[in-house]
């Protein structure tokens, strides 16, 4: 039999398939085609062999069976440059397939959609995926194309004496990557709806969102990737009005400011955050008032940074936001003056998330990339909130033990721990600098007031270290101020930094072997100490 050409064209995101066909009409193949495809093809008046004129069987089972049949898969398998393949589809009365022109059903549209399960999982295609894997484990001799971006790099190629073996291998990778991604998209849904955590086998599905001229460094080549289904109120959904391309290191640090301004809801705040920990935070009545406070807390540090802001930015923000530069702001909206005052410096990037304060899904991970693994772990969702606040008023549950060897040994449960509790106006200010301390990297420490911090000392490698570092930011400013320390003291000498600098009240988790000493000498010094159990390490 002669064979000839044809292409079988199922898809069903129809952009550009009709003229896509009509090039394939006009370099003489035949179009094998199925349900709404063929109709639209007819439509546009391109002649169509249906599927079932190929596999003489009807489509069946509400569609679920079209092309799920030999006819179909021998004439793409079919090794062209193996006689006894080709002898098969002779005796069979099989034509070659040589060009297929899948995409699959809209199940991540059908997600984003919020469908129930049902609809979900009709919208799982089979029969598509099956045709493309086959088409390009045969790259040498089919032409399979996935993406409609590719439709006319083929067509050129027909023009101009057939596809290429180069463009085929690369239509070949195309569909594996497209179908690899499709099929996570299918087993993480079904993880989520079994309450699946950590599943033994997992993979993860991403789209390029844009190139980047380096990473953390010149010499470092990199890129970003949004997850395929855009969550709300982060960066992935974020619309750029003004400023160059965001580099690597902005995109990590601006995560690192959104994650912390979340923490205040509604609460007018200001973040401002470089190499992604928090060098100054303030809240207010408004806007300006918070950017103030952001600022005063580290004017030295906030050069060069990010500000995240929950609220619109005017024009008064906008003009002491200008008298400095920033990286980048991000906030929910701008004023047209605040952004005229903005756009008049070319270095400054500004991005708008109108749903910046939405709190983070459920299903969402926190995720590290080791050399040759990957960490995973649920977020650091602890918070003293509602009720809990007791803790910060309530006497702690104090028990002293008698050793063997004649020691006592005290133990601290969660509470005050001290003889002095801390006053309201403390406590308000201990519960916004645990929010801080939360997202400073460990070993951390945290200065502040009600509404703003003072001092931050992060990233150290010893705790003491931290609190001095904190200390020295603030200055004259911590006296007064009260601490936070994301982890416990092993030893009562941050204590001691504290009487010095004039610090009033400390929140920290407790369980040092050596508890004591550090209460001991805040009661020495009238400090009040609470210990609330949850650490808050950040790596």
């Amino acid at each position: 039999m002669e064979m000839k050409k044809r292409a079988l064209v199922s898809v069903s995101d129809k952009t550009g398939v009709v003229e896509f066909c009509k090039g394939l009409a006009e370099n003489g193949f035949e179009i094998v085609s199925t349900g709404g495809t063929a109709k639209a093809l007819k439509e546009a008046g391109i002649k169509v062999i249906g599927i079932s004129d190929i596999t003489g069987f009807p489509e069946c089972l509400d569609g679920r069976v079209k092309t799920l049949h030999p006819n179909v898969h021998a004439g793409i398998l079919a090794m062209r440059s193996n006689p006894e393949h080709m002898a098969q589809l002779e005796k069979l009365n099989i034509n070659t397939i040589d060009i297929v022109c899948v995409n699959l059903y809209p199940f991540k549209a059908t997600l984003e959609s919020g469908a129930d399960f049902a609809t979900c999982i009709e919208n799982i295609d089979i029969g598509g995926p099956t045709m493309l894997r086959a088409a390009a484990k045969n790259y040498q001799d089919v032409a399979v194309i996935v993406d409609p971006e590719d439709y006319n790099k083929v067509l050129d190629e027909l023009a101009n004496g057939g596809v290429s073996l180069e463009t085929k291998r690369l239509l070949q990778y195309k569909v594996f990557a497209h179908t690899a991604v499709y099929d996570s998209l299918i087993s993480n849904y079904l993880a989520s709806q079994l309450g699946i955590t950590f599943p033994d086998e997992v993979t993860f599905a991403y789209k390029k969102a844009q190139g980047m001229r380096y990473g953390e460094n010149p010499q470092q080549k990199a890129v970003f990737y949004n997850e395929q289904i855009i969550r709300k109120g982060c960066l992935s959904s974020a619309k750029q009005l003004w400023g160059k391309e965001l580099s690597y290191n902005n995109i990590n640090d601006a995560n690192g400011a959104l994650e912390l301004l979340k923490e205040f809801g509604s609460t007018p705040a200001v973040v401002a955050c470089k190499h992604a920990n928090p060098c100054g935070v303030g809240t207010g009545a408004n806007i300006y008032e918070a950017y103030m406070r952001a600022y005063n807390s580290d004017p030295v540090s906030v050069f060069g940074g990010i500000l995240a802001i929950n609220g619109a930015v005017d024009e008064a923000t906008a003009t002491e936001i200008n008298k400095i530069f920033i990286e980048i702001v991000i906030a929910p909206a701008y004023t047209e003056g605040a952004l005229a005052i903005l756009e008049s410096k070319k270095n400054i990037r500004l991005l708008q998330i109108d749903d910046i304060n939405v709190k983070r899904e459920n299903s969402a991970f926190d995720m590290k990339k080791v050399y040759g693994g990957l960490l995973v772990q649920q977020y650091d969702e602890s918070l003293i909130s509602g009720e809990d606040i007791s803790l910060l008023k309530t006497k702690a549950d104090i028990q002293t033990i008698d050793l063997p060897d004649g020691r006592k040994k005290t133990t601290y449960g969660l509470g005050v721990v001290t003889d002095r509790a801390p006053t309201d106006e403390e406590i308000e200010s201990l519960l916004f600098n645990w929010k801080v301390v939360k997202h400073t990297k460990s070993n951390a420490i945290v200065i502040g007031k009600r509404e703003e911090t003072t001092g931050i000392g992060m990233g150290q490698t010893n705790r003491i270290w931290a609190a001095q570092q904190a200390i020295a930011h603030a200055g004259a400013k911590a006296k007064g101020s009260v601490m936070a320390s994301d982890a416990f003291f092993p030893f009562s000498d941050c204590v001691e930094e504290c009487v010095k600098a004039g610090i009033t009240a400390i929140i920290q988790p407790g369980g040092s072997i050596r508890d004591k000493d550090s209460v001991d000498a805040c009661n020495a010094a009238g400090i009040a100490m609470v210990f609330v159990g949850d650490r808050h390490f950040k790596h």
